[in-house]
């Protein structure tokens, strides 16, 4: 199956993945290795550090320079170990991370990225680099939480639908990794009614009638998708509520593996501008989340 984003004539058939003292700890590295060997493609690791910290005076730029070679030589020793007879590779960059990171993924797969915790928050937040990253890229990104242990035997990959009418990169994205995994995609679609009613203040009969026709409408969005993949079990679930909390009680109501969203990119502005409801997904998730924008 083709990439998503790119055609199949100019895409590398390589995974990104950006890595950092923590990688041991953090499941973004486990992450992108077991795609790789799901597509039989090699897994290019990167270790980005920043010329500014090789300029402060308060190092010494040659134990430096050693520390972040012997970190990505012991990359390539676990990825040569646990990689089968792929060829992967681990790479030091200098520069910005971001930059390094999506300059570096250009053409390729995707890129996956952690998601660090900080302080004592009961949800992770999402790192500057992750977010910056998520925003800019150009091919599919995948956030994994620091820690994360692996999907159970079976768990659907999920694919959220909004109603912007351009959910389809995320949907065939969503449908490549699930066909890799031998697992149901399971559509979500979280909706609400206007404002102007409250969350709990409109009348029976018009939450009634939104329900209806949200539900209408979407399985016939869904009956496409399984006409287009008939071999695939797609699943359907449609349900009122806040955006952001509406994905992370389905998503882990049925332990998904992997919840992919659709973006918008806005390569030349602030990464604050990262959809709300994207950007609360990605700080909120307690499973990976891949982000695929639209042309």
């Amino acid at each position: 199956m083709s990439s998503t984003t790119l055609s199949p004539e100019i895409v590398r058939p390589v995974i990104q993945v950006g890595i950092d003292g923590a990688w041991r700890e953090a499941g973004a590295l486990d992450w992108a290795l077991h795609e790789s060997l799901l597509r039989r493609e090699p897994l290019h690791a990167v270790h980005v550090v920043e010329q500014k910290t090789q300029r402060t005076r308060y190092y010494e730029p040659v134990v430096i320079a050693q520390t972040e070679t012997d970190l990505v030589e012991d990359v390539r020793e676990w990825m040569k170990a646990n990689g089968g007879d792929l060829d992967h590779e681990a790479a030091l960059s200098a520069g910005s991370p971001v930059g390094s990171l999506t300059n570096a993924a250009q053409g390729s797969r995707m890129l996956v990225v952690g998601r660090r915790g900080m302080g004592t928050f009961k949800r992770l937040l999402i790192g500057s680099t992750s977010e910056a990253v998520t925003s800019l890229g150009q091919v599919p990104v995948v956030v994994v939480p620091s820690g994360w242990a692996g999907a159970l035997d079976g768990a659907p990959v999920m694919a959220a639908l909004d109603d912007s009418g351009e959910n389809e990169p995320a949907v065939e994205f969503a449908v490549e990794l699930a066909v890799e995994r031998n697992v149901p995609l399971r559509l979500v679609h979280i909706w609400d009614l206007p404002a102007v009613y409250g969350w709990e203040g409109a009348p029976i009969g018009v939450r009634e009638d939104g329900a209806a026709t949200a539900d209408r409408h979407y399985e016939a969005v869904a009956d496409q998708w399984r006409h287009k993949y008939p071999e695939l079990e797609i699943q359907l679930d449609v349900r009122r509520g806040h955006p952001v909390e509406g994905l992370m009680d389905a998503a882990e109501a049925v332990h998904a593996q992997l919840l992919v969203l659709g973006g918008r990119r806005r390569p030349h502005l602030s990464v604050m501008l990262l959809g709300s409801v994207v950007r609360g997904v990605l700080q909120h998730a307690t499973c990976p989340v891949a982000v695929v924008h639209s042309a």
